[in-house]
């Protein structure tokens, strides 16, 4: 990895230090959500709300649900239950939202676990209430995929999930940097991040779907509007990026492990080049290379999950131990970013807006890296402002 020049720490950098930081699968299956949108949809001028201030708070108000082994995944439910996919044990769990009440739904077939591997990522179609899909990212024993199954809760508890249809195969696995967050954007369109599987090649090379962020119709193939009309590439030059999120403005934002150096926000843009492995973090604001918004030293971030509330972008930390508050004014950061829980819960791998502009957090202290303590893993409701 090259040397960073003291040029690569900007304005934005300075902000975080004063705060303390250092191939297309199968054919469609019946039920298919709506046509897609333009891309337009998402990237075009979008109206914000008033920036938040710039000091905000987060406070843990309740512990949803505990014992849970190596969550990965979650989904929210219309009705605000959540889906909990384990990473190791290939299983996805349903929780309520009123009393933290756990079902499994069942197990998802093909799913092989190992190293960072597994059952990653869900999503619920935004048609689900009239055609009951969830989406799934998983490792397989040749390839990361990503599938939607059926999901009917009148079945028997652990026989609730129908077979599922790959919609997208073939994404490269690694024992590590699997990438693996799946969600529908505002345009009803499916997104995913992959990873570069430890060959930094691959995440410049455009016919390869590691080290992407990628974005498809519901049914796996390339969405209108793509830089390539033939291709699910939306962006490239990504290490591995686990955390997705909009903003008011319809803007996507993605959080993504660096190595040695420097873990990233990154602000995306369809067709652009976000560096890896040339660059990692700020570096000459002219070039081919997209800066990230924001960087953190991986001893204080490690970022996985990534969420939108109260007019801030929050995100989960592993190897950090915190959730990093980052206020918006439109595409820049208000003021400095905040860490809240510093150490107290372990490693955060998901968070996902709740009812009210609160948040759920998911710690991640069962997946073979953390010190699991009395009750691990839990989800938190956490009130933000």
């Amino acid at each position: 990895m090259p040397h960073r020049l003291p040029t690569a720490v900007t304005a934005a950098a300075a902000l975080l230090l004063a705060a303390g930081c250092s191939a297309h699968g199968n054919r469609p299956a019946p039920g298919a959500p709506s046509p897609e949108r333009s891309a337009a949809a998402v990237t075009g001028p979008q109206r914000d709300a008033s920036p938040p201030p710039a000091k905000g708070s987060a406070k843990v108000t309740r512990t949803l649900a505990t014992g849970l082994n190596s969550p990965w995944g979650v989904a929210a439910l219309p009705g605000g239950d959540l889906l909990v996919g384990s990473r190791d044990k290939r299983t996805l769990t349903r929780v309520s939202a009123r009393d933290g009440h756990k079902t499994e739904v069942g197990s998802v077939p093909g799913v092989a676990p190992g190293g960072e591997g597994g059952l990653l990522g869900l999503a619920v179609s935004p048609s689900f209430r009239g055609d009951h899909l969830v989406y799934a990212y998983f490792t397989t024993a040749s390839d990361n995929r990503i599938a939607r199954m059926s999901y009917d809760d009148t079945r028997h508890p652990g026989d609730q999930l129908g077979a599922p249809h790959t919609v997208l195969r073939s994404i490269p696995k690694g024992h590590f940097h699997n990438g693996g967050r799946i969600a529908f954007g505002p345009d009803r369109m499916l997104y995913a991040s992959t990873g570069e599987t430890g060959d930094k090649d691959l995440s410049q090379d455009k016919k390869s779907t590691a080290g992407k962020i990628l974005r498809m119709t519901p049914d796996g193939a390339p969405a209108r509007g793509n830089p390539d009309p033939r291709s699910v590439v939306y962006s490239y030059g990504h290490r591995n990026v686990e955390g997705l999120a909009w903003d008011s403005g319809k803007r996507l934002w993605a959080s993504e492990f660096g190595e040695d150096t420097w873990d990233e926000l990154n602000l995306i843009e369809p067709g652009r080049n976000y560096g890896w492995p040339a660059r990692e973090g700020k570096g000459p604001t002219s070039g081919r290379y997209v800066n990230p918004v924001l960087q953190w030293k991986p001893a204080d971030a490690s970022p996985s999950g990534l969420a939108y509330a109260k007019g801030s972008l929050w995100m989960a930390a592993l190897r950090g131990e915190r959730l990093w508050r980052i206020p918006l004014n439109g595409a820049k950061p208000a003021a400095a970013p905040q860490a809240f829980f510093t150490g107290r819960h372990g490693r955060l791998r998901t968070v996902l807006p709740a009812d009210h502009g609160a948040l759920w957090l998911v710690t991640s202290n069962t997946d073979g890296r953390g010190q699991p303590r009395k009750g691990d893993d839990r989800i938190l409701r956490v009130e933000v402002s």
